[in-house]
């Protein structure tokens, strides 16, 4: 007998969200991870609210909610939230009950000074990564750094030159005239009948522009869009482009990222993060450490202020007067940190293909600092299951 092909709509549910998600779903793993992360930073949560006033959203649902938008690649808030309206999972995991209204997109924007913040992400990062099923696969003593560009959310046409200072007689334009200014009467000119219709000047907003020949530099430019962006290449065969850097710190046992910031693009940015990186998550240590990275770190400047701080320069030697001697590159582990080294590229390329940091949609070096520390917490979390074997 062939089935009616209705739809009857449900008075009631029997079945609850828990029994909905299969028990084998790589996601049961990793949000008992989070939910132990953010229960031991209850007192920090406690410290951003006030004690009066209306419940706010808790903030531990807008952190489980950011997590899950990186991690599903959710282009922007307003689809996380569309997608929290009907999936099952995404509620399940986010901790909204099926009959749960859904909060308005606006409310991470409100959030993204208060809850959502570089502190914050680095103090949840932490948190995942002292978990008692977390911590036992980190290494405390060998680890890799280096750093991958993040492009803008700016183009090139926003590189306009920066606007020279007014001077101080100039009274600008919308100012009224000074008090001893005559006004030249402007004689009215009527346009006779043979004149042509005017045409239309109006400028279109992706106009054609040709940079050929014009030199162009972070000193005499900036970006209109986002003025913390600089003009930047990593490599020599490669373009500039409008840009911010990342970095990261992993450790080499199982390729976890311990820390992470970025910074504005330069040629010093890389070694200078690096250090506030190993000193951020192994202050004061007496431990001899190591660390290693590319051939970008080979400066006499950075191997001396490691070696200060305990940590021996596992360092890719530069063809020419590198600061890498026989001291370092003769011992069994220096070769073991170089080939480790290129492991911390996964998290950089997942970051970009699914983590949606490819080319940031945040302006200001803040907002994209902490979104992407998160999506390092992510890449970390992605890796769980199968390493705890869940």
């Amino acid at each position: 007998m062939r089935g009616t092909d209705e739809t009857s709509g449900s008075l009631f549910s029997y079945v609850d969200l828990q029994e909905r998600i299969p028990p084998r779903h790589p996601l049961r793993k990793i949000r008992q991870v989070v939910n132990d992360a953010l229960a031991s930073l209850d007192a920090d949560f406690e410290t951003l609210y006030t004690d009066f006033g209306r419940p706010s959203i808790p903030p531990e649902r807008l952190i489980r909610a950011s997590l899950l938008q990186v991690l599903f690649s959710v282009r922007s808030e307003r689809q996380l939230k569309e997608q929290m309206q009907y999936n099952l999972l995404f509620r399940w995991f986010v901790g909204l009950g099926i009959d749960d209204a859904v909060w308005v997109p606006t409310v991470f924007t409100k959030n993204r000074d208060r809850l959502l913040t570089t502190d914050m992400s680095r103090k949840v990062m932490a948190a995942i990564l002292a978990h008692r099923e977390v911590a036992p696969l980190l290494s405390d003593e060998h680890f890799s750094v280096d750093g991958t560009l993040i492009k803008a959310w700016a183009s090139m046409k926003s590189f306009q030159p920066k606007a020279e200072a007014t001077p101080p007689d100039d009274e600008g334009p919308g100012h009224p005239p000074a008090p001893n200014t005559t006004l030249e009467p402007t004689p009215s000119e009527t346009p006779a009948e043979t004149d042509p219709m005017p045409r239309n000047t109006r400028h279109h907003r992706n106009a054609e522009v040709d940079f050929k020949g014009e030199k162009r530099s972070n000193a005499t430019h900036a970006s209109t869009t986002d003025p913390d962006a600089r003009l930047y290449k990593k490599s020599p065969g490669t373009g500039a482009v409008l840009c911010f850097m990342g970095h990261a710190l992993m450790e080499n046992r199982h390729g976890f990222v311990v820390q992470g910031d970025l910074t504005q693009a330069d040629g010093h940015a890389e070694r200078k993060a690096a250090l506030d990186m190993i000193h951020r998550h192994s202050p004061g240590s007496t431990r001899r450490l190591t660390l290693g990275a590319d051939k970008g770190y080979d400066a006499a400047g950075f191997v001396s202020d490691l070696r200060q701080a305990y940590v021996t320069p596992h360092v890719a030697q530069k063809s020419r007067y590198s600061a890498i001697d026989g001291r370092t590159t003769r011992h069994e582990g220096y070769a073991l940190s170089q080939k480790h080294r290129k492991k911390i590229e996964e998290p950089f390329g997942w970051a970009k293909t699914v983590g949606g940091m490819a080319q940031t949609m945040y302006r200001g070096v803040e907002r994209v600092r902490s979104r992407f520390i998160l999506t390092m917490v992510v890449n970390n979390l992605a890796r769980l299951p199968r390493l705890l074997g869940a």
